[in-house]
């Protein structure tokens, strides 16, 4: 609790329900949180979080922090991120007001294209149109946005399509992140809702792992696995009218070489122990909130009353 981005965004609906009003209502973007002047985020051009720690034959096994709580190894660093923002043009003034209303999303260095829709009509038609973001502004609200009222008990419709980075890697999946709020309590589910190959889900409701096609040795990787776009029109099958809810889309990639497989490569050294060899990059949206009616509400507290 506390630790991610979709903690505080579970307890904005319940700060809300509380109070009216919720202090967690917030965008994605992603950013390197680096001290070198370098938008270096890519996992084959990273240059570190400061200019103590660029590339080095060194820099992998020296201590990034250490402390009497323990320690980072340079290893541990992750090279991020960037900000995508669906501005109507690119001015300064265009930008900001995209901002403004949310309409961004975060990647960890890919340069992956996501769109996320919310509504009430979706259909496939809608997205398989190849303009999908005509019928996402017409019919619903885009990714920062609230959802009207539902109509009667009508589950909510999302339209989330995704691009692959067009000298990245393909794509493993999409995932809608719910939050939503029950009895006082806050939950959370993760959907698998479109996704590369013929995979199904198992007994467990799980996707199996898309595999891996990464050379260490080489640090390298294929495209042979994934897909280089996906998209899907998806219906929360959970959907309660009477419950305060929060989404956002996630997209990740297949696996590729981390930065630290690059470096060992790069220099002819061993990787540190416990240093993965591959990362699957993603992206995320900014949410989509739902918010009860007055008058769903208040049928709600009517029954508990009775």
């Amino acid at each position: 609790p506390g630790e991610y981005a979709r903690e505080a965004l579970k307890r904005g609906l319940a700060i809300e329900a509380k109070l009216g009003t919720n202090p967690y209502k917030f965008g994605m973007i992603g950013s390197t949180d680096s001290h070198t002047s370098l938008s270096t985020s890519e996992e084959d051009n990273f240059f570190g979080k400061h200019t103590g720690a660029e590339p080095s034959p060194e820099r992998m096994s020296h201590p990034f922090m250490k402390t009497d709580a323990g320690s980072i190894m340079g290893w541990q660093q992750v090279a991020s991120g960037l900000a995508g923002v669906w501005a109507t043009e690119n001015t300064r003034a265009a930008l900001f007001d995209a901002m403004a209303r949310r309409e961004t999303y975060a990647t960890t260095g890919s340069r992956m294209i996501v769109r996320f829709f919310g509504g009430w009509g979706f259909d496939k038609q809608d997205l398989n149109s190849r303009q999908p973001a005509f019928a996402g502004y017409a019919k619903g609200v885009p990714m920062g946005g609230d959802l009207t009222a539902a109509p009667g008990n009508e589950a909510p419709t999302f339209m989330v399509y995704a691009v692959r980075d067009p000298i990245g890697a393909n794509l493993d999946r999409i995932q809608i992140v719910k939050g939503w709020l029950e009895g006082g309590k806050t939950y959370e589910k993760v959907y698998d809702v479109a996704w590369s190959g013929n995979r199904k889900t198992g007994s467990n409701g799980k996707l199996p792992p898309v595999g891996n096609t990464v050379d260490a040795e080489s640090a390298s990787w294929t495209n042979t696995i994934g897909a280089p776009e996906l998209g899907v029109v998806w219906t929360d099958p959970d959907f309660d009218p009477k419950q305060r809810a929060v989404y956002y889309a996630r997209v990740i990639e297949i696996p590729t070489p981390r930065w630290s497989t690059y470096d060992a490569f790069r220099f002819g050294i061993p990787l540190p122990e416990g240093a993965p060899t591959s990362t699957q990059e993603r992206a995320y949206t900014s949410p989509i909130w739902y918010t009860p009616s007055k008058t769903q509400s208040g049928r709600t507290n009517a029954r508990r009353r009775k």
